[in-house]
């Protein structure tokens, strides 16, 4: 089935290609009305062709028309950086003009490469029933922090004077990856949350104990003071550190196209705080949330720092708002460092999640079953 998606994902081209030569087509109403009926017939196409078998979770669908959009998406991306023409001409004027700013090329690369490998990968773990929901964690991290900031920074920044009917297709791309997170978040965990004698032996080791731990929580905290520093600047404080970042290290965050100060105020409000619960996690044991929420928000953080750092280095982004050539290697290793601490902690939380599994009765305690039976069980699964 992955394979027939990806392969129907690439009519797009045909449906770009006649409304880019079709004039009757690139009105601004006819493109919000055209984009709906394709939507919803892509939806059918797939609805149809299952029938016989139909998928066993609703979010096949959902997976399979955003495949195709994912193409819309990558020519979007390509043709504005000169790769490919005759596609999307007509949509930059008539249709979404902010789709030729940096930050929205950045974002469309990623929506067409990482978020079409997700889909079909979830498609094919579907297909063959198997779990899939700490990918789409992942995904639905990475979608709904692309589409809050997108969305947002459209409206907030010099584009808002510029919006087209065709602005109001991206609260499907919004709405359904928000419907898909909480419908992931309450499905049965693919693991256990109850541990036993091994359980209570790594959680009675003090955090001196656990380097790995010890180091994470370090990381985070810088990381904490990396997301205050950042907010603050995109808040516009005086203080003479946020003034100084601003000239000598990230000029872009007061870009007037308003992605990036977006961006660093949704890090602030809701990233901080998760940053925080994740110190948190790895001091108190038994915090069996741990394992959604870390890969939640890197797969949120990732895309959120690729967008930043590639649109901040782009040819789109005025010379004065990109990073300045001195301060280059230094901006590139901070973000870089930055995307990849809540993707260590989700490793770490993954790779060996006893610290983070409540604690079974010992059989003294209630009778129940050996608790080594218990932990071999565990470690089958």
């Amino acid at each position: 089935m992955e394979t027939l998606v990806f392969l129907f994902s690439f009519s797009a081209l045909g449906v770009l290609y006649a409304m880019n030569s079709i004039p009757e087509l690139q009105e601004p109403y006819v493109i919000l009305g055209v984009g709906m009926a394709v939507l919803v017939l892509v939806f059918l196409f797939y609805f149809l062709i299952t029938r016989g078998n139909p998928p066993k979770d609703v979010l096949f669908f959902v997976f399979a028309v955003f495949c195709f959009t994912c193409v819309i998406d990558l020519i979007s991306a390509l043709q504005q950086d000169g790769v490919v023409s005759g596609f999307m001409e007509f949509y930059e004027k008539t249709g979404e003009p902010y789709l030729g700013s940096a930050y929205a090329i950045m974002m469309c690369y990623w929506d067409g490469i990482v978020h079409f490998v997700m889909y079909l990968m979830m498609i094919s773990r579907i297909t063959d029933r198997k779990s899939y929901r700490t990918m789409g964690l992942f995904w639905a991290g990475s979608l709904c922090a692309n589409m809050s900031v997108f969305i947002v920074g459209i409206v907030a920044g010099k584009y808002g004077l510029e919006i087209r009917p065709a602005f109001w297709i991206n609260f499907v791309f919004l709405l359904l990856p928000v419907w898909a997170t909480i419908t992931l978040f309450i499905r049965a965990k693919d693991r256990p949350l109850i541990g036993g004698y091994n359980a209570h032996n790594v959680q009675t080791m003090n955090l001196i104990w656990r380097p790995q731990d010890l180091m994470l929580v370090l990381l985070l905290l810088a990381a904490m003071a990396f997301t205050l520093l950042r907010g603050l600047v995109a808040l516009g404080s005086p203080l003479e550190a946020c003034a100084v970042y601003l000239e000598q290290y990230e000029p872009y965050l007061s870009d007037p196209v308003g992605f990036p100060k977006v961006m660093m105020l949704h890090i602030l409000f809701y990233g901080l705080p998760l940053l925080g619960s994740f110190v948190y996690g790895l001091l108190k044991p038994g915090c069996t949330w741990m394992p959604d929420w870390t890969m939640f928000f890197s797969g949120a953080l990732i895309q959120c720092q690729w967008a930043h750092i590639g649109a901040s280095l782009h040819s789109r982004t005025s010379a004065p708002f990109r990073i300045p050539g001195d301060s280059l290697c230094c901006v590139l290793m901070a973000n870089v460092l930055y995307a990849l601490v809540p993707i260590l902690v989700a490793l770490r939380v993954h790779s060996n999640p006893y610290f983070f599994l409540k604690i079974a009765p010992f059989p003294g305690q209630t009778g129940l079953p050996n608790s080594e039976e218990k932990d071999t069980k565990y470690k089958d699964k």
